[in-house]
Formats: C-alpha cells, structure tokens, sequence
C-alpha cells in the first residue's frame, strides 16, 4: 500500500512538472518570442480600416471594389471568371468602381488583366504589402471615405462569391 502511494506521488510530480514545461513555452512562444504571424496579423487590411492609396479619389464612388492581384498567381487567374461577373456587374450598375493593383508595373499589369477578359476602371502598380494585403488574390471594398467595409482573401469558392457579389449590391443604388 505504501509502495503504491509512493508511485502515484511520483507520477502526480511528473505530471505537474509536464504541465508546467508547457505552459512555460506557449508562454514565451505567445508573448516573448516575435512570431511572423502575429506581425502580419496586425498590418494586415481589415474591415474597418483606411486603404491607403495614394491618388484614389474615394468620394468618385460610392463603392470601390480594389482587386489585389499578381501575374504570378495562378489563384488570381482561376478566379478570373469570377471577376469577370463583377466586371458585368459594375457595367450594369455604373455606381461600382473597379480597380486593380498589381506589384506588376502598369503596363504588365493591363496586359495580363486583358489576357483574363477582365476590364476594370483603373490599373495600379502598388506594392501589395502598403495596402496590408499579405496574398493575393483579395479582394477589398472600400467606402466612400476610404475605408474597408469588407475583405476577402484567396480564390473564394461559390457560395462566398455569391456573397460577395450580394454585398455589392446591397451598397448600389
């Protein structure tokens, strides 16, 4: 019985020890060590934030909806059909803008967003990461004052580009 007793304290001290090693390394992981991710997480665009592109006239419309995209992302040319409705989209309505913006110098950036069928009102070479897009594609609404309302992220699959494209309506006349 004793001998028991003595087994059960040890492995109960063991346990604790455990317990403690890893509360010890999430938190150095968490709040010493600087973790990439978090950096990113902070600079990243969000809803709620100002866009920062420099030369945009953001009172032009009343919605403007920037595309970030790259030549070499093959996400973004996957997703061209998609872009293409929302292209349809704006020609129907006239209220919604489109911009692209590309790492891409301008005219590389036209010639590849022509090869995709895509048409839009404005063409940008931005380095992405200004905006705090950290991958492309994403896509980012932007108000009348020049604030994110909503982003997207990544090739979107079906049911988020009907999302998507219900959110541009509901900000059209």
């Amino acid at each position: 019985m004793l001998n028991l007793a003595k087994k059960l304290e040890v492995l109960a001290n063991i346990a604790i020890i455990l317990v403690a090693i890893l509360i010890t390394v999430v938190l150095v992981k968490s709040y010493i060590l600087p973790s990439s991710t978090n950096t990113v997480a902070e600079n990243e665009v969000r809803a709620g934030t100002h866009v920062p592109l420099p030369g945009v006239d953001w009172s032009a419309s009343s919605q403007t909806l920037l595309l970030a995209l790259s030549q070499n992302c093959h996400f973004c040319s996957e997703s061209a059909p998609f872009y293409q409705r929302l292209a349809h989209e704006r020609a129907q309505r006239g209220s919604l803008r489109l911009i692209a913006v590309l790492p891409q110098p301008v005219v590389d950036g036209q010639k590849y967003l022509s090869d995709l069928g895509l048409s839009v009102d404005d063409v940008r070479q931005v380095p992405l990461s200004s905006l705090g897009v950290v991958g492309t594609p994403t896509l980012i609404l932007v108000n009348k004052v020049g604030v994110a309302t909503e982003v997207w992220r990544g090739k979107l699959p079906g049911d988020a580009e009907s999302q998507v494209l219900a959110k541009l309506k509901e900000g059209l006349p």
